[in-house]
C-alpha cells in the first residue's frame, strides 16, 4: 500500500510538470507523515544527504567534468578521425565510424548525453554527406551514444555499485563485453542497411595516412588506456581514475593541444557543476524514497508474491525488464534506476541472479530508456545540439530500439556474457 501510494504520487506529480526532483522527493516525504509519523524530521536529512556520502560517487562529478573538456577540444575530434581512418572504406563506413567512435568516446566520458553532444555535432554532417537519409543518421547517433552507459567508465554502472554494493571493477568488466555486444548488434543493422541501400565506403586511405592518423591520436587514446589500464590493473580504483582522467584532460587540451583557455575551462566547469548538481539531487532523493521502500518491507512482498504464483528467475527478469521499459517511457531513466533497483535488487539476490548479471541488465534497460519516447534525454540532446524536431529523431530510432529489446533479451537469459570477463578479472 505505502508503495503503491509512493507510485501514484509521483506519477501524478510527473503529469502535472513538477520538476523530477520534487517527483522522487514529494512522495517520500508524504509517506513519512502519513506511515512513519514517528520519526523525528531528523532522519530525513540524514537520509538524503547520507545517500550521497559516499566516496564511490565522486567518480561522478570527475568523470562528467572529464567528459566536458573533451567535448569541446581535440580529443573527440581525434578519436573520430582515428576510427573513420581505420574503418571508413568499408560498406557503410561512416555508419560504422559513428559506432565505434561513439563507443571509444564513451570509453572515456561515460556519458551518453555528452557523446551525443560531442559527436552529433561532427557525425551528423558526414553521415548526410555519405548519403545516409537524416532519419537513420539522427537514430544511429543517438542509439550509438547509449554504448558510453556501458562501456567503463559507466557513470550508470557506478550509481548501480553505490546502491548495491557489487564491485564496479566487476561491473565494468561486464560493462565492458555487454558495450562491445551492443555495438557490433548496431553495425550489423548498418551492413544490412548500406547493403539494401547500394551505399558504398570511401577510398581506403593509404597505409601510411592511417599511420599518421594514429600518432595524431597518440594523446586522446592515452586516456581510455590510462582509465581502463589502470582499473583493471589495479593502479588505482575508479574514482582515482576518473581524477586522473581529468588531470590528463585538461593537461591535453591546454598544454599539447593548447585549445583550452582558463576563461574556457571555467565555463565548462560552471557547466559540469550544473549538470553535477542535478544529479546529485536526484541521488539525493532516490536515497529518501529507498529508505521509505524499504521500511515498507516491499522486497519482502515481491518475494512472497513470486513464490506464491512459483514464479521462477526467467519470469523474474521479464517483469524486470517490461517494468523498466515501461519506467523509461515516462521519467528519466536514472530516476527509475534509484526507485527500482533498492526494490527489485533483493528479491534478484533471493533467486540466485549473480549481482553483476543483474546490473547489466538494469544498465541495458536504462540505455533503452535514454533513446525511447516520449520523454528520451538523449532524444532531446540531439534535438538541441543538431537543432533538429524531436519527431524527427524519434522517427529514425525505433529500428535501434527493436536490436536494443533483441540484445537485452539475449543477455537477459544468457547470464555467462556478463559475468565471464569478471570472473576472469576478479577470480
Amino acid at each position: 500500500m505505502i508503495v503503491l501510494g509512493i507510485f501514484l504520487f509521483a506519477v501524478a506529480l510527473l503529469f502535472l510538470g513538477f520538476e523530477m526532483f520534487l517527483v522522487l522527493g514529494l512522495p517520500g516525504l508524504m509517506v513519512k507523515e502519513i506511515y512513519f509519523g514517528g520519526l523525528p524530521e531528523i532522519v530525513v536529512g540524514q537520509k538524503i544527504v547520507g545517500g550521497i556520502n559516499h566516496s564511490t560517487l565522486l567518480a561522478i562529478p570527475f568523470f562528467i567534468l572529464a567528459a566536458e573538456i573533451m567535448a569541446s577540444g581535440r580529443i573527440a575530434r581525434d578519436l573520430t578521425n582515428l576510427v573513420k581512418a581505420f574503418l571508413g572504406h568499408r560498406a557503410g563506413g561512416i555508419g560504422h565510424t559513428t559506432v565505434a567512435a561513439c563507443a571509444a568516446f564513451g570509453s572515456v566520458s561515460g556519458s551518453a548525453p555528452a557523446t551525443v553532444a560531442a559527436l552529433g555535432r561532427i557525425m551528423y554532417p558526414e553521415l548526410i554527406a555519405a548519403g545516409y537519409r537524416e532519419r537513420f543518421a539522427l537514430g544511429l547517433i543517438v542509439a550509438s551514444a547509449e554504448t558510453a552507459l556501458l562501456i567503463p567508465p559507466s557513470i550508470t554502472l557506478i550509481i548501480y555499485g553505490w546502491l548495491t554494493g557489487t564491485s564496479i571493477t566487476g561491473l565494468f568488466a561486464g560493462g565492458l563485453v555487454i558495450g562491445i555486444f551492443l555495438a557490433l548488434a548496431f553495425s550489423v543493422y548498418v551492413v544490412i542497411d548500406s547493403i539494401r541501400s547500394g551505399r558504398t565506403g570511401s577510398a581506403p586511405l593509404p597505409w601510411g595516412e592511417r599511420i599518421r592518423t594514429l600518432g595524431s591520436a597518440g594523446w586522446a587514446l592515452g586516456l581510455p588506456l590510462i582509465i581502463l589500464g589502470g582499473i583493471y590493473g589495479g593502479v588505482f580504483t575508479p574514482t582515482e581514475a576518473a581524477a586522473v582522467s581529468v588531470v590528463y584532460a585538461v593537461f591535453v587540451e591546454a598544454l599539447v593541444y593548447r585549445e583550452l583557455a582558463v576563461a574556457k575551462l571555467f565555463r565548462i566547469a560552471a557547466d559540469a557543476a550544473l549538470t553535477n548538481s542535478v544529479i546529485f539531487i536526484l541521488l539525493g532523493m532516490g536515497s529518501l524514497v529507498s529508505y521509505f521502500i524499504t521500511l515498507a518491507q516491499f522486497p519482502a512482498m515481491v518475494i512472497g508474491f513470486m513464490e506464491a504464483i512459483e514464479a521462477n528467475w526467467i519470469v523474474f527478469l521479464l517483469v524486470v525488464n517490461v517494468l523498466f521499459l515501461i519506467a523509461g517511457m515516462f521519467i528519466d531513466p536514472n530516476s527509475a534506476l534509484l526507485v527500482l533497483v533498492p526494490a527489485l535488487f533483493p528479491v534478484a539476490m533471493a533467486f540466485g541472479i549473480d549481482p553483476i548479471h543483474f546490473g547489466l541488465i538494469v544498465c541495458l534497460n536504462i540505455c533503452i530508456g535514454m533513446i525511447t519516447p516520449p520523454f528520451g534525454l538523449d532524444i532531446f540532446v540531439a534535438s538541441s545540439t543538431l537543432n533538429k524536431p524531436v519527431a524527427t529523431i524519434i522517427g529514425g530510432v525505433w529500428p535501434f530500439i527493436v536490436i536494443n529489446i533483441l540484445t537485452l533479451l539475449v543477455v537477459t537469459y544468457v547470464p555467462q556474457l556478463s559475468t565471464f570477463l569478471p570472473k576472469l578479472i576478479l577470480g
